[in-house]
Parts: structure tokens; sequence; C-alpha cells
């Protein structure tokens, strides 16, 4: 992939000790939204990693060292992130070529109840456009709402809706160690309490509000509603993570070894992670996208993060039953990272009564972007189909 000057980096602005995150973008290059920053952080000096990641094909050896940076901080994230900001919006993406115009986003952090800085942003419909109801985001295990995602909330934005996403703590731009998850519960009350602002909003009053999640955050959508069952008006749920299959689980006595271990070592990287990129995006020429995800974690999972994940899927699995709003569940039929007969029992045990299943033939876990060009705007469309009929009957 060749690089135009627009991708060009100056090393000397991103190394300045005293420098704030930039938000620019070149003015031949201008993306079809507009940017807002607030509060924003400094930034110390990054520090290069180990050399774990391949380097991405076509990059310079400046990009591909910033893309190396040791991202256990959130400030080095930060600036990875603003490194590649402009070159990810430029990607040969449906989600990045097809951007709607208009779409008004904002960006900025607040301190969540616990201390940690929170990355926060929304996408709202342009100026003129009457907003029908407040779609949340809860993203996916390592990733991020500043990739892909934002390809996807401006199609869900262009149609009415105000989308709001968030980090969680130890992910993306929020604080905390890179993919390290103390205890699932934090992660559902930064959701509850960030969420719980955007719903009381004065232009969101009295609109209808619906929470997205895709893969684990669909296990974070999952533990919200359970927790506040009638605080929202529906749950889109995307190859959601709720249960997990008996032929993987590990033994009892490797679980009890495990659970000893994660106590005395919870932040080590101790549990191996077999290579699946190939299994999360269908079209080959998405997937070589995926590599510009640079903030994203891709490492091995920590011990404790990993015993976290085994716990809440084992949680939800035992109250699913409970399940009781307006349901949609996406998933893709050849999904092997999430499997789809999980989302069939949840569809069967959810108590809802408006509840929707659908599979996609062929369709890997990425069914939001990883997916041919008409499969990811026919999901898009089914999202955003479903979301207009409960506001009308709203």
């Amino acid at each position: 992939m060749e690089l135009s000057v627009p991708f060009r980096f100056r090393s000397r602005n991103l190394l300045s000790p005293s420098t704030h995150i930039p938000i620019t973008y070149p003015s031949k290059h201008q993306p079809p939204f507009l940017t807002k920053f607030v509060n924003k952080p400094k930034i110390s000096k990054l520090t290069v990693r180990a050399q774990r990641r391949a380097p991405i094909e076509g990059l310079s050896d400046e990009l591909n060292a910033i893309a190396r940076c040791n991202l256990d901080f959130a400030y080095t994230r930060r600036r990875v992130r603003a490194a590649f900001a402009d070159m990810q919006q430029q990607l040969d993406h449906c989600l990045f070529k097809n951007a709607p115009a208009g779409i008004r986003t904002e960006e900025w952090y607040e301190r969540n109840s616990r201390g940690l800085e929170i990355f926060c942003k929304s996408w709202m419909p342009k100026p003129g456009i009457p907003i029908k109801a407040s779609v949340c985001f809860c993203h996916g295990y390592g990733d991020t709402c500043t990739f892909f995602f934002e390809g996807i909330a401006r199609i869900i934005a262009a149609s009415g809706y105000s989308v709001f996403a968030m980090d969680y703590p130890g992910f993306g731009l929020s604080e905390g160690l890179h993919g390290y998850i103390p205890k699932f519960d934090y992660l559902v009350d930064d959701v509850i309490e960030h969420y719980t602002k955007i719903k009381a909003r004065p232009d969101l009053s009295g609109l209808p509000r619906f929470i997205l999640g895709q893969s684990m955050g669909g296990a974070v959508s999952l533990k919200v509603h359970l927790r506040e069952p009638n605080n929202w008006d529906g749950m889109i749920l995307v190859a959601p993570m709720c249960k997990i299959a008996e032929d993987v689980l590990p033994s009892d006595a490797v679980l009890k070894v495990l659970t000893l271990l994660s106590k005395v070592m919870p932040k080590a990287k101790l549990i191996q992670n077999q290579d699946i990129a190939d299994l999360f995006f269908r079209e080959p020429s998405k997937r070589k996208l995926a590599v510009y995800n640079v903030i994203c974690y891709d490492d091995n999972p920590r011990l404790r993060t990993g015993m976290e994940l085994l716990r809440t899927t084992k949680e939800i699995e035992s109250q699913v039953h409970k399940v009781s709003a307006p349901l949609l569940i996406l998933h893709g039929a050849e999904d092997k990272v999430t499997d789809p007969l999980v989302s069939k029992f949840l569809y069967e045990r959810a108590s809802s009564k408006d509840k929707t299943l659908k599979l996609y033939e062929g369709g890997y876990h990425c069914i939001l972007e990883g997916e041919p060009d008409d499969r990811i705007f026919a999901v898009h469309d089914d999202i955003v189909s479903w979301l207009d009929f409960r506001c009308s009957i709203k």
C-alpha cells in the first residue's frame, strides 16, 4: 500500500513530551465530520516495546516503530492513535469510503467514580435531522470505539440516532493497564455510570434509549440490563459472549490452578491465545486492514482477565431467563469465535416478549465490519430497521 503525503509522520511533533493529543486533518483530505476535543491529557514520551507485531506493509519505518510502542499505559495509546487517526479514516473500507457527510462528533474524557480517566465519544445526526433515540455502544474484548466503529456509528447517526461510546478502563484511550480487567463488574459499573449521564441529557429527554453490544460488549450489555432491567427500551447484541461451549472449557483441575494463579499474579499473560485473526473477518481485504487498529489489545490475555471473562459468562448463562428487554441478536452462522448456538440459547431462554434472532449465512465473527460490502450494509440496515420500528411504537 503506497502512502501519500498526508500519511507522512513528523516525529518531532509526536515525541515532544509537552505535546497534547493533536486532532487535525490535512485540508485536502478533510473527513466528512467534525471533531472536538476537550480536557486533553498531557502526554509523556513513547517507548518501543519488544517486537511482537509484524511490520505493517507499506508503512514507513517511523510509523511502524510507533505501531510497536509499548501500549500498557493510556498516554502511549493516545499518542499512537493520534499518529494514525488520519490514515485510518482514509483506508479502503466501505465504512470509511461511504461515510455519511455532516455527522457531528465530539470526543472527551471524564473521570469515573474510581478516579480513572475514561475516553468518550458521540456521533450526532447532521443539523436539521430530528433525533429519534440514543444508542449506547459497548465494544468487544481488546477493541476500542475509535476504529471500525467510527464508520458504524456514522451510519446509525445518519439515520437519525445519537450514538455514544466509551472505552473501558484498560482499553482504547481510557486509563488503566492495557487488556487488564481486575473485575468484570467494574466495566458494568462504568457503563452504567457514563450512560446514566448520557440518558439525562436535555436533548435526549423523553426519547427511547437502546444499548448495543458487540462480542464481549454483549456480555457487558446483558449485565447492564440485568442490573437495571427497566432503564432501556431495547438491546442489540452482535455475536454476544454469554456462554462458553463445554468442549473448550478447561478441566476443573486446570481451573483451580488458574484461579489460584490469578490471585498471585493477576496481570501476568499466562493464558496462551491461539492465533484466531483469520476467524474474525471473512473478507480477506478487510482482514488486512485490521492491523491499522493499532491500539487494540492483541496480546495473550492477562490471567485475571481470562478468569473474569470465564466467571462472567457462567454468571450470565445462569440468568439469561431474566433478560426481558426487546432484543435483537445478530450472529454470523460460521462464527468460530463465539458460537452462534450460544445466541440461539440466549434467544430461546430470554423472557423477552419482543425478541429476534438473525443468523447470517457464511458470516464470521465481525459481521459489522469484516464481511463483503453488501453483507455489511445489510446488517446495518437490519439494525436501523429494528430501531426505527421500536421508535415508532414508542
